[in-house]
């Protein structure tokens, strides 16, 4: 049986705030989903309710059919990493791990070992001796040693640089071939990456602006750039995402599929992630 997460109809107030609204969403299977928007979107609102660190102002949230709130069943299939540290200040990294496995039998305290290796972290150290990019590392090393069914990662490489970046995709990778499981990575590094994700839910203002496969989404658009004329013309009578000016050229990112025969003097690219987030939240502010 797939390992199922159902999102319905999902409303959060807080006060006269509305953070998430009539939202519903099925992550479903071995997936690597990724949870993009802009600040402000509603990604950790949803994630802190899929979690059942917040209970929601109408709709339901069910794991395998079964409902999340006081459920330890369902939240059981469940780990998220987040910028928050659930462990005592003052405790070792090493102490932390062995608690990690009394509360989470899932837990590998031999990977764990060894990705403490690979990232040079010192489990002698206090929890609170640990500076930002390690306090982070740690427990990335916990999300990526435990082997729940779904695994969470909240903006997980905020703090690290970009040999520890690279490290993890490299070792979140190595984990889902291991022990195949639903991965949901919420991120605004979207560029780093694109390469993994192979669903997108794009949240905007709350709401769910794309929900499908990326491969999909990025054969939605296209670039087409060239001179100013030439491309104005071109666009005519298209569903125009974004244009961009430089000098005497534009370019442009159009949804739908190009023309067979594009006129002489344009020029067509396909748009990375990154490229068509950004243009599909741009014509959305521009509404």
């Amino acid at each position: 049986m797939k390992m199922q997460i159902e999102v319905h109809d999902i409303t959060k107030r807080f006060g006269k705030s509305t953070a998430l609204d009539h939202v519903s969403i099925t992550f479903s299977g071995n997936k690597i989903y990724g949870l993009l928007g802009n600040n402000g979107a509603g990604k950790s609102t949803l994630l802190n309710l899929m979690t059942d660190r917040l209970r929601p102002t109408e709709g339901t949230i069910t794991v395998d059919g079964q409902p999340v709130p006081n459920n330890d069943a369902a939240l059981s299939k469940l780990f998220c990493v987040t910028d928050q540290n659930l462990f005592p200040d003052d405790m070792k990294v090493r102490k932390a791990f062995e608690v990690a496995k009394l509360f989470h039998p899932e837990f590998d305290r031999n990977v764990a070992d060894s990705l403490a290796q690979k990232f040079e972290l010192n489990e002698k150290k206090k929890v609170n001796a640990l500076s930002t990019g390690y306090g982070s590392i740690f427990r990335l090393i916990i999300g990526l040693s435990i082997n729940t069914p779904c695994v969470i990662f909240d903006e997980p490489v905020l703090g690290l640089d970009a040999r520890h970046r690279d490290l993890f995709y490299q070792l979140l990778i190595q984990k889902y071939a291991d022990h195949p499981c639903m991965l949901i990575i919420s991120t605004h590094l979207i560029e780093e990456i694109s390469n993994l994700i192979e669903h997108s839910v794009i949240l905007y203002h709350g709401t769910v602006l794309k929900d499908c496969p990326t491969e999909e989404l990025m054969a939605a658009a296209y670039s087409v750039s060239g001179p100013i004329q030439l491309v104005d013309s071109y666009l005519s009578g298209k569903h125009v995402l974004t244009q961009k000016v430089l000098g005497g050229l534009k370019t442009a990112c159009v949804h739908g599929k190009p023309a067979n025969r594009l006129p002489a003097g344009l020029e067509l690219a396909n748009v990375n992630l990154q490229d068509y987030f950004i243009s599909l939240i741009e014509e959305e502010e521009s509404k």
